[in-house]
């Protein structure tokens, strides 16, 4: 008997790849692995080399494009090019984040965060997340699951996190009104709120090594998450195993986000 591959038949659109470390790519992996076949963006050349070799993985004609989240435009563009190899989508995974590099250090002050950081960290983190789906709905005609990525800092302080905390708890926001517009249509809106992981993104952020090291330390599993445990979850939320949930972040660290205080030593 052949083995049951639950995203079989689907297709996923993924945001958010820039190289091998980055947690699209692990739940990317995830999808493939269970069925889905999958359409990527890359933003900028800069990154498309990277992308190029990690698709190619998945078959030479594994379709890539370019899409600045940022831009209506580019959006649109994006999915012209996803209805030339499919007039149905399945799967939305929405990776894409970005704060001044200025703003998300240990010693900046939130207090002197620019109206530009503010509007720029919103606009790519956040309202990208309204826009790609938005592009998405026409072709989401069977239902879907769309799985944005999240982080603690969006509901407590997280030293050297500063603007992109208040951008993350302004995409759980959309992910919650998201999931209510998009219901009847049966399309699940969640995010996934992962501990911190060694991302090119998060290499970043202000005094990220000790962050590492804090989580080791005091999370109840006394362990940092590992990139399959993501995609592993990211399978879940993509899966009819979580048919009825939408609306939610769900945790993937290790169970920091439990605690009150550092453990006793």
């Amino acid at each position: 008997m052949s083995e049951h591959l639950p995203l079989a038949g689907k297709t996923g659109v993924i945001f958010g790849v820039a190289n091998k470390r980055s947690i699209a790519w692990a739940i990317a992996q995830a999808w493939a692995k269970a069925g889905a076949k999958l359409i990527f963006n890359y933003q900028g050349d800069r990154l498309k080399e990277n992308v190029e070799e990690l698709v190619a993985t998945f078959g030479p004609e594994t379709p890539l494009y370019p899409c600045d989240v940022s831009s209506d435009t580019e959006i649109d563009n994006f999915y012209a090019e996803v209805r030339k190899h499919t007039d149905r989508v399945d799967l939305l995974l929405h990776s894409v984040a970005f704060a001044p590099r200025e703003t998300i250090t240990a010693d900046f002050n939130f207090v002197n965060t620019s109206r530009e950081a503010f509007r720029q960290a919103h606009d790519i983190s956040a309202y990208s997340l309204i826009g790609i789906t938005r592009g998405a709905l026409p072709l989401m005609t069977n239902g879907g699951s769309i799985v944005a990525m999240s982080y603690l800092g969006s509901v407590r302080v997280v030293p050297g996190y500063n603007i992109m905390g208040v951008a993350k708890a302004s995409l759980e926001a959309s992910v919650r009104y998201l999931a209510n517009d998009l219901g009847p249509k049966k399309i699940r809106v969640n995010a996934l709120s992962a501990g911190p992981m060694n991302t090119l993104a998060a290499r970043g952020i202000g005094g990220f090594t000790k962050m590492l090291d804090y989580y080791e330390e005091h999370s109840p599993l006394r362990r940092n998450v590992e990139f399959d445990e993501l995609g592993a979850t990211g399978l879940f939320l993509a899966s009819d195993g979580a048919a009825a949930i939408t609306g939610q972040t769900l945790y993937v660290d290790s169970g920091f986000s439990s605690m009150a205080m550092g453990q006793p030593k």
